[in-house]
């Protein structure tokens, strides 16, 4: 079974592997929004992501939420083309978060 993983570089800047797709989310690492607490300031590096589909976009979307209900600035860099294709068609504008 696909997965992804949070890898924590430092308490601002986290690097994200593996896929954010429908079949590599579960409750279980979905629930795991600790580390939004972590800093007011975090960077997300999805340099890493292999694949990426709706439900990584949902992802991302939950992320901000969260960061903001935890008062957290979030920062995306690295947004792979798939998941800024689909906030596009979405009609969801995430290009500000993405800083390359």
């Amino acid at each position: 079974m696909p997965t992804f993983k949070v890898i924590k570089q430092s308490n601002e800047y986290y690097h994200i592997e593996g896929e954010l797709t429908f079949f590599s989310l579960d409750k279980n690492n979905i629930k795991s929004f600790d580390f939004l607490n972590s800093s007011k300031k975090l960077c997300l590096d999805l340099a890493k992501v292999s694949a990426a589909d709706s439900a990584g976009l949902a992802l991302l979307i939950e992320w901000i939420k969260q960061s903001k209900l935890c008062g957290t600035t979030l920062l995306f860099k690295n947004i792979p083309q798939q998941l800024l294709t689909l906030a596009k068609l979405s009609n969801i504008d995430i290009t500000d978060l993405n800083h390359s």
